[in-house]
């Protein structure tokens, strides 16, 4: 009874007592299981050797097909796009009954992560689709460790139910990419492992499907309009300026609310948002793993050297204990390791996981107790010397022997920011403006704008 009312709550009724299709146009055997399965949900014990007209006619109907009744290749086709793995056969607004979650504030876990993205990525990806529906509901939601979850979020391979704890399997790279529960039967969310999961276009987009998914798991079904992101078939989409349909929005806004002080004409917030700004003053800049950070306030922009396009993510979806903001950082690539300060405070941190021993005291490092906090830092990792910046001095520490150098503080004409050392070049930041210094001729090469990175003029 349990599974029989599991059915009805993911899919809706599947009639028996109407009309059947009894011929296919021109289809192979093959293609006729496949619809068959497809149409059959996961009462797969009871299959069919004909397919419902009605609910051909739905699906031809949903994919803006000519709505004929038989299963042709058109059909086909648009069924064996990569996709959802909810049936577009069911109430696609919401869930029958329209089941919702009963309060505002919502925790989910990650049970583990896919190996075809860095965990930190994976982070990213997860945290920007839940912000996709926080932006335009009163919702808010909130990761959990080593405790129990509203929402579990977990990667599975496409074997027997038994694998992952539902009687949904998966079916392989391509066809269903995931599947979710709604609110009325707990919430989990299944991504297929055998799909190549990526954080841009090159693979299958992890925040684009997790986006899709998340509207499952707080209650909405399929829409039928193709630029809704609650349309059942995947497609890549601008990913530096995603913003949900008003189709999307009216939808979940009809279970939760509107929530407050919310522009519908720009629902997600692009991830451009202020990148050329000639006032723009960044708190802190860093390299990390090939790429660099610039960070302000909450947030901070990940530009890619190799690429024009810059994106723009919370600091929690990275690091949840900096969540309001650091002062100053630095990479030691030798050691894949980043060292974030705030306050009297610094972590040491590879990737987004926090090492063991953090936060430290930063008068451990050798500065003088007068030392308050950290303006900036830049590591050369040529002479492994990392430069810290305080109001108008600065120290050299040498990190092989985890040690201040003799002969400082030395002063500064002007209290910079924030620094970064990038190609032989010291970058200080002050207020909009950065100096570029060549640390070999000891010369000041150029000033320019801080947006400058991002390619504004």
């Amino acid at each position: 009874m349990k599974s029989f009312l599991l059915t009805i709550a993911l899919y809706g009724a599947l009639s028996c007592a109407l009309p059947l299709i009894h011929e296919a146009d021109q289809v192979g055997e093959a293609d006729l299981n496949f619809a068959k399965v497809m149409f059959d949900g996961i009462a797969r014990s009871k299959r069919s050797d004909e397919i419902p007209v009605d609910k051909l006619q739905q699906m031809q109907k949903h994919f803006g097909l000519r709505v004929t009744g038989r299963l042709d290749s058109h059909t086909l086709a648009a069924m064996k796009n990569p996709r959802c793995g909810v049936p577009d056969v069911a109430e696609y607004s919401t869930f029958p009954e329209s089941p919702k979650w009963g309060r505002k504030n919502l925790t989910y876990s990650v049970l583990n992560y896919t190996p075809d993205m860095d965990r930190t990525d994976v982070d990213v990806a997860i945290e920007r689709a839940w912000k996709v529906w926080s932006d335009v509901t009163p919702l808010t939601f909130t990761r959990v460790y080593g405790k129990p979850a509203d929402i579990k979020i977990s990667f599975v391979y496409p074997c027997s139910w038994l694998a992952h704890g539902d009687n949904i399997p998966f079916d392989g790279p391509g066809g269903q990419l995931a599947h979710a529960f709604s609110p009325a039967f707990g919430g989990s969310v299944h991504f297929d492992e055998n799909e190549p999961w990526a954080r841009d276009l090159k693979g299958t987009n992890l925040f684009l499907v997790a986006a899709h998914e998340f509207g499952h798991v707080l209650g909405l079904g399929h829409s039928s309009n193709p630029e809704a992101l609650m349309f059942p078939t995947y497609r890549n989409r601008d990913l530096k300026n995603f913003g949900l349909h008003m189709d999307d929005i009216e939808g979940i806004q009809q279970l939760y609310g509107d929530g407050s002080s919310i522009n519908l004409t720009s629902t997600a917030e692009a991830p451009s948002t202020k990148w050329c700004d000639p006032h723009l003053a960044f708190d802190a800049v860093t390299s990390l793993r090939g790429e660099i950070l610039f960070f302000k306030d909450s947030f901070f922009w990940r530009k890619y050297p190799q690429r024009r396009d810059v994106e723009k993510f919370p600091i929690s979806a990275f690091w949840p204990a900096l969540s309001k903001g650091i002062d100053a950082a630095y990479e030691v690539k030798a050691d894949d390791t980043v060292f974030l300060f705030k306050g009297s405070k610094y972590w040491a941190t590879k990737g987004n996981t926090i090492q063991i021993g953090f936060p430290k005291n930063i008068h451990s490092l050798g500065l003088p107790k007068s030392v308050k906090s950290i303006d900036a830092a830049a590591h050369d990792s040529s002479s492994k010397k990392t430069y810290f910046f305080s109001g108008n001095s600065y120290w050299k520490y040498d990190e092989a022997k985890k040690s201040m150098e003799k002969g400082y503080p030395r002063k500064i004409a002007v209290k910079v920011n924030a620094a970064f050392l990038h190609h032989g070049h010291f970058y200080l930041f002050r207020g909009s403006n950065q100096y570029e210094f060549d640390s070999k001729t000891k010369k000041f090469l150029s000033i320019k704008k801080s947006d400058s990175w991002f390619g504004c003029q």
